[in-house]
């Protein structure tokens, strides 16, 4: 009668003990990067087979374009500008398709910095703080992603992402080199939502006549 006593209560033990583990697993607290990228829709991202957009710069009087054509699984990019066409694997790298890789970089990071924050595992990411932003002068929350001195196409660069209670950005803050004065600073706004992701279209700088801003924007299962 004991043994059998004992042995259900190390049964009911083991099991308490398995369902404490699996409970620790279900409340996981997610960093402040992993709920900013959340935010944005990056459980959706791994449905992405394809993702097309357009990069786009208007200044002044004056337009540049890009587009591009991704496909993530496998690393194909195509890039079109103006009349000149590059396609190419990320997984390979060349003297002919370095410049098109760098700008394709550039133009991701625009369109997808809020997953950034958990992709770039090299980099440095601060403690979660409440500020004033630069640009509407509210408080805010805000991190600072940044990159190593060594490696990627820009090293040792900043960037300071502002955010509200709900983790979608409003605005940030580039600082080349990691230098104390911001390189440049823009809004993020007019969000859309595309399977699940949403994308800010537009980014503004104060007191310029300057946007950046996406279109044909398709994202393919």
């Amino acid at each position: 009668m004991k043994k059998s006593l004992m042995l259900i209560l190390l049964v009911t033990f083991s099991l308490s003990c398995k369902q404490k583990e699996e409970a620790k697993i279900i409340v996981k607290e997610w960093s402040t990067a992993e709920k900013i990228a959340n935010a944005h829709g990056l459980e959706n991202w791994k449905n992405v087979s394809e993702l097309q957009f357009t990069f786009n710069v208007d200044r002044d009087t004056t337009h540049f374009e890009r587009s591009w054509i991704w496909k993530p699984k496998s690393e194909d990019v195509v890039m079109i500008s103006g009349k000149d066409t590059v396609a190419y694997n990320r997984k390979s790298i060349d003297s002919t398709s370095l410049k098109a890789d760098k700008n394709f970089i550039n133009d991701k990071y625009w369109l997808l910095a809020p997953f950034q924050l958990v992709w770039d595992t090299s980099a440095s990411i601060s403690e979660a703080t409440i500020t004033e932003a630069p640009i509407s002068k509210k408080q805010l929350n805000k991190i600072t992603i940044t990159y190593t001195s060594e490696g990627g196409y820009t090293p040792g660069d900043a960037y300071d992402f502002y955010y509200g209670d709900d983790f979608m950005l409003k605005e940030w803050v580039y600082r080349k080199g990691n230098s104390t004065e911001p390189s440049m600073m823009t809004t993020w706004e007019d969000f859309e939502e595309f399977s699940g992701i949403k994308f800010s279209k537009t980014h503004k700088r104060p007191e310029v006549d300057w946007t950046l801003h996406f279109t044909n924007i398709k994202v393919i299962p």
